[in-house]
């Protein structure tokens, strides 16, 4: 699936959060796909190594700052002239209900996986709608269905649904498209840290994580970048405001009929 202009070269993308998990996974399979990648997030030295195996550029930045977003965006700009995708996928978590979680992680978690979202999609905007291009952004299901102790994750992401969607309604007539993709149980290095929680081996604790989803594991990143990829081309002209689940059924789940499930599930 190649997305070629017709003057031969390939669209350019920008994602942030681009130098580890979904993000990579990202940058590099819309590599493979003819795409022309800018990486940017605050951890300069994987967007280093991810920018310089698929020959791109790396940015590093506070997406938080509009200073930084402004500075990300024209870099894509000065280098290739124009911006045809926008994929937001920085993001952090930080556990905590809301009696117990601090200022200091509400804040960070809205900032990053909220703020800094509308800060470069505002940025990239006038370059996007000349192209007439697409943004998707990486929610989580988390958003849509939650669980303990999420509550500044999943307001993050549920506000990321409703803001990418808003995009979608706002500027489609002017050809843009903006959709969200809601990963479950993804393998990633913060997928890691969580599931050590409940167990110290890691493929038990993914074991665990994933006992009734009926896929029955974790997804590896490049299936959530498949998604992206896809939501990305001509091949999704006419998808726009979705919501798309890469999650192995998690969300589909009935939480009430658990308890009659067998002992081992599947």
């Amino acid at each position: 699936m190649s997305d070629e202009r017709s003057d031969g070269t390939g669209p350019t993308a920008l994602v942030s959060g681009g130098g580890t998990g979904i993000g990579e996974a990202t940058a590099r399979l819309l590599a493979r796909h003819g795409y022309r990648l800018a990486v940017c997030g605050r951890r300069s030295e994987p967007l280093r190594r991810v920018a310089a195996d698929i020959g791109g550029i790396d940015i590093a930045a506070d997406l938080t700052s509009p200073e930084d977003c402004h500075r990300s965006v024209t870099s894509v700009l000065g280098a290739w002239g124009r911006l045809d995708a926008l994929v937001l996928n920085a993001g952090v978590t930080r556990s905590g209900t809301v009696a117990d979680i601090s200022f200091g992680h509400w804040h960070e978690t809205i900032s990053t996986n909220l703020t800094a979202a509308f800060l470069l999609a505002r940025e990239a905007l006038p370059a996007l709608l000349s192209a007439q291009g697409a943004i998707v952004g990486i929610g989580s299901v988390a958003a849509l269905n939650v669980g303990p102790s999420s509550a500044a994750y999943a307001a993050s992401k549920a506000g990321l649904i409703a803001l990418v969607r808003s995009m979608a309604f706002d500027f489609g007539p002017a050809g843009l498209r903006a959709n969200v993709v809601c990963p479950g149980w993804v393998q990633t290095e913060m997928a890691d840290s969580e599931v050590a929680e409940l167990d110290a081996d890691r493929v038990r604790a993914y074991e665990r994580a994933t006992a009734f989803v009926p896929a029955r594991r974790a997804a590896r990143a490049v299936e959530v970048a498949e998604a992206v990829v896809w939501l990305l081309s001509h091949a999704a002209s006419y998808v726009n405001g979705a919501v798309l689940t890469v999650d192995g059924g998690t969300s589909i789940v009935d939480a009430g009929s658990i308890a009659f499930w067998p002992a081992s599930p599947g």
